[in-house]
């Protein structure tokens, strides 16, 4: 497949890269043909944020931060999508907060996992769990592949980072007693709901962010991050992207949603 040339000044010329870079990953075999409808629904509510990391998303990033140093075993759970998208920024957080990369997939296809290990690590991963016969262990409650976990990783996992997750595991995975954090555009989600952190950003904004973060507070005492922590509230960081959205909304109905000819959306 070959990519299309894109002038840096036409006005979406990040998200057509971002969407090229998706659909090459389908030849590889790295994304599955449902990925690329999630990542567009995942557009829509992005357009509808501003397209920008909102102050209550950089307190989830804070939180998630300080969550993955706390934990004695953190797991950073990786779809296709993520892979794609962020595998440099995926091995950075992994290696700053000394959590694992486990494959986890609604689709298993055949190879994908084996695709998607081989991108982590030309990223430079050096374990990438979850893989084949690796995925031995059953979380009974979830519906889909999902329910297939490295005994290893996800299974022992007292924090668990699942970016673009769906809302059957995230609730099976709290009710294991597991601290989830989520990546979701979609404050509604049964993911974003359930989640003990919800970061409400575009997937390629969080993740920079929280790599840097985590780097920023490796110095803190527990006590500080335990700080951290207890002053977030989930609740209110979903009511305050929702909120964003209906004052955006509500602004654009106001004076009329127009495209300037010099360049809009």
């Amino acid at each position: 497949m070959t990519g299309t040339h894109v002038s840096r000044k036409h006005p979406r010329a990040e998200s057509i890269r971002i969407r090229e870079r998706l659909t090459r990953h389908i030849e590889t075999g790295v994304v599955a043909l449902a990925g690329l409808i999630a990542h567009g629904r995942g557009e829509a509510f992005d357009y509808i944020l501003g397209e920008k990391t909102t102050p209550s998303a950089r307190r989830a990033i804070a939180a998630a931060a300080a969550s993955l140093l706390l934990a004695e075993h953190p797991v950073l759970s990786v779809n296709g999508n993520v892979a794609a998208l962020c595998a440099e920024e995926l091995v950075k957080l992994a290696k700053a907060s000394n959590a694992k990369l486990e494959v986890n997939l609604f689709h298993r296809l055949p190879g994908r996992e084996a695709a998607i290990e081989k991108l982590l690590r030309d990223a430079g991963a050096e374990e990438v769990l979850g893989v084949g016969d690796a995925a031995s262990a059953r979380i009974d409650e979830v519906n889909s592949d999902r329910r297939m976990v490295d005994p290893r990783g996800i299974l022992v996992a007292d924090v668990v980072f699942v970016p673009l997750e769906d809302g059957d595991r995230t609730e099976a995975l709290r009710r294991m007693g597991k601290t989830v954090i989520a990546v979701d555009l979609n404050p509604l989600s049964r993911t974003a709901q359930l989640a003990s952190i919800t970061i409400v950003d575009n997937i390629v904004r969080a993740m920079p962010l929280l790599v840097s973060e985590v780097e920023r507070l490796r110095v803190r005492r527990k006590e500080e991050l335990r700080t951290v922590i207890s002053e977030f509230s989930n609740e209110d960081a979903l009511s305050d992207a929702m909120r964003r959205m209906e004052e955006r909304l509500h602004a654009l109905a106001e004076k009329g949603v127009y495209i300037e000819l010099n360049g809009g959306r």
